[in-house]
């Protein structure tokens, strides 16, 4: 899987998101900034993202994903960039 795919698949999936993804060799990194994480808790927001990956994790096409996810608001309120 690629990071493009991996970003495609994120940003599809997922209404009013942005991500950045980085890595290779299954272990990868992604920062997400989604309108949809507005009152979800961290956990609840790493769950959306780990399920619509979840057939690549269990063949371990993904060994790792470490994510980075805000919301807008949050991005602008702690400088967050869209950046690894």
């Amino acid at each position: 899987m690629t990071t493009d795919e991996i970003r495609a698949r994120i940003e599809t999936s997922i209404p009013g998101t942005e991500a950045l993804v980085s890595g290779e060799d299954a272990h990868y990194s992604a920062v997400v900034v989604s309108t949809s994480f507005e009152g979800k808790s961290r956990i609840d927001r790493h769950q959306m993202i780990y399920a619509l990956f979840k057939d690549e994790m269990a063949r371990e096409e993904i060994h790792a994903l470490s994510l980075k996810t805000t919301t807008p608001t949050e991005q602008r309120a702690t400088a967050v960039k869209l950046e690894i």
